[in-house]
């Protein structure tokens, strides 16, 4: 069967394909590839530059020009031609050097050093190393933006509905009023804090061999100080060393990043699920796009489809990203393989994150709050004052207050006119009781307007 968007195995390659394209270039095999072949590059440049190795002297102008082209023209098709190499060698790591190798045959001052290419290497030592950077450029050019842009949103309901009152729901229950932008701002507030997290884990990298302790390198070069030196060319290229490792970098870094990923992605599904009770309740309403079904048998409904997209892809994200950060940690003994084949799946994970972020952001755009149903149920809940009069009766010592309250209020309706009785009734003073009378539900919002002003 040809491999077209309509047969393609998973969604992210199908059905959503467009949705991804931001990704490939960073998790698709021909981005590992890319940047195995950018690693191996720098890693020769690095040797070549090094005054140290008499073998590898330094490269020309013309010469390092031409290994930066390669890195920055490196194409689908070179990567193509990877693979046939590694349909002979069964190893696609041994395969990428032999295409470099090939690659550069008619530079005289690369073949004169062409056993460099991959020195001192094992196949971790490339791979890892490109794993860090496809995170790296993929942190910074796909994920952190999708972020900022739904957190952006949900800062803009903040302020826009920051002074519009609306009843809460604390176990589902009537409960103290806040503002709708408040609650925007809640989540724009925990949404802020796991970007930080996000942003902040620094992708550490390994470069020392089989097993960790250079022993390749010390057997060519006793007398240098590999140590320093692979820690400069981790460095060079905007990663993190680490000098402990067996043959694999641990990937602690990696489950750090995995687990703030998912971290946000749990604070956005809470916030989906809320903003569909919202919904629900008539809170929002949805903005209508032409030509658009709601249900192929009732002709009214406008569904909140893009949050429940958002939280079933949230969902499968966290599922593959916590399986990462719980098993990318653990090696049997100086090596084992299993880490191998997870990682191919970095954008299967990060792509149902980005998906998403779409989803929700295609939400939050659509939404339109409806403030004469926000009000209406915040008129028909006046039993929400009896938290205010309570407190203001403990201030001047009125007998059993909440008591008082509970009584009157507790698991039934209750009148305007009923509230504002009992007011009258209290021995409180005249301007105290006063202001109680004067309030309603939606003046008794405390600082949320405020709250959400300056998030």
């Amino acid at each position: 069967m040809t491999m077209i968007p309509l047969t393609a195995l998973s969604p992210l390659d199908g059905r959503y394909a467009a949705k991804l394209e931001g990704l490939r270039p960073h998790f698709s095999e021909y981005g590992l590839i890319r940047n195995r072949v950018r690693v191996e590059i720098e890693w020769l440049k690095a040797l070549a530059a090094e005054s140290a190795l008499a073998e590898v002297p330094a490269f020309s102008a013309a010469t390092i020009a031409e290994l930066n082209a390669v890195i920055a023209n490196f194409s689908p098709e070179d990567a193509a031609a990877v693979k046939e190499i590694e349909a002979t060698t069964n190893h696609d790591v041994k395969a990428m050097e032999y295409w470099l190798k090939k690659r550069f045959a008619a530079n005289a001052e690369i073949i004169r050093v062409t056993e460099f290419i991959h020195f001192g290497c094992t196949s971790e030592d490339i791979n890892n190393v490109s794993h860090a950077l496809m995170l790296e450029e993929a942190r910074a050019a796909v994920l952190l933006p999708a972020f900022d842009t739904v957190l952006e949103r949900f800062v803009a309901l903040a302020h826009q509905h920051a002074e519009l009152p609306m009843l809460s729901r604390t176990h589902g229950q009537t409960a103290s009023p806040t503002t709708l932008g408040k609650e925007m701002a809640n989540i724009a507030y925990r949404l802020r804090r796991a970007r930080k997290a996000i942003a902040a884990v620094e992708m550490t990298a390994k470069f020392n061999g089989a097993v960790g302790n250079y022993n390749a390198h010390l057997s060519a070069y006793p007398d240098f100080d590999w140590a320093a030196f692979n820690q400069g060319f981790i460095e060079s290229l905007g990663l993190v060393f680490n000098p402990y490792t067996i043959q694999i970098e641990p990937h602690d870094a990696m489950a750090e990043l995995y687990d703030a990923v998912a971290r946000g992605n749990t604070i956005l599904i809470d916030a989906c699920r809320d903003i569909w009770m919202y919904i629900s309740l008539g809170y929002f309403k949805q903005k209508l796009k032409a030509g658009e079904v709601g249900s192929s048998t009732m002709p009214h409904k406008v569904n909140p489809i893009d949050f429940e997209n958002a939280e079933g892809n949230f969902g499968i994200a966290n599922a593959v990203l916590r399986h990462f950060s719980e098993k990318l940690p653990i090696s049997r003994m100086q090596r084992d393989l299993t880490d191998s084949t997870v990682l191919r799946n970095m954008g299967l994970a990060l792509g149902h994150t980005v998906l998403a972020l779409d989803s929700c952001l295609r939400g939050l755009n659509k939404l339109e709050a409806d403030p004469a149903r926000l009000a209406a149920d915040l008129d028909a809940a006046w039993e929400v004052l009896a938290e205010p009069i309570q407190t203001v009766m403990r201030r001047f010592a009125v007998p059993n207050p909440y008591e008082q309250l509970k009584a009157l209020t507790r698991g039934t309706g209750i009148t305007k006119e009923a509230l504002r009785d009992f007011v009258k009734t209290l021995a409180i003073p005249e301007q105290d009781k006063q202001r109680l009378l004067a309030m309603s539900p939606a003046s008794y919002t405390g600082k949320a307007a405020e709250l959400a002003k300056e998030i």
